[in-house]
């Protein structure tokens, strides 16, 4: 059994849909980045790559690559699951928080949860998702930027 963490930050901005945990959510801006920049699912590759001692989602698809450009994140996270399987792993329990200030994401979490469960070929039991506030504080609570970690479980 091997433990994996992993922890992305996009800043907001406006002009971009905000998709977070694959789920499309309703807001006046949306997060930044090369891809869909989906905090969430970019957190949860870094902990299943890491886990496995794959490096991290950066090695595996840079953002100097054209292929990588506006690509939905949970593409990227089939892609992690295939290696870690590949590797002769298989994904025990994914644990993630998101933090951001705004907007409330409670009526997203189950989509969330589901989604990430089916892009790793795991029962949504296994996955766990859950949202916080910084009570106002730091670049979160400034609603600059939106954070996720995610820990991992895998064997």
């Amino acid at each position: 059994m091997r433990i994996g963490h992993g922890y992305d930050v996009h800043r907001l901005e406006s002009g971009r849909p905000l998709i977070i945990g694959g789920a499309a959510i309703p807001f006046e801006l949306g997060l930044s980045g090369h891809s869909d920049a989906d905090v969430l699912i970019h957190a949860v590759c870094d902990a299943l790559l890491g886990a496995a001692a794959l490096g991290d989602i950066g090695k595996h698809f840079p953002d100097s690559d054209s292929a990588y450009e506006n690509i939905s994140s949970r593409v990227l996270l089939k892609k992690t699951a295939s290696l870690i399987a590949e590797k002769g792993y298989s994904i025990v329990n994914i644990d993630a928080t998101v933090i951001a200030q705004k907007p409330k994401l409670a009526p997203f979490i189950e989509e969330m949860r589901c989604n990430i469960a089916a892009d790793c070929g795991t029962g949504a039991d296994a996955v766990s998702v859950k949202a916080t506030t910084e009570e106002g504080l730091g670049f979160t609570g400034a609603v600059s930027g939106i954070a996720a970690h995610a820990v991992c479980l895998i064997e």
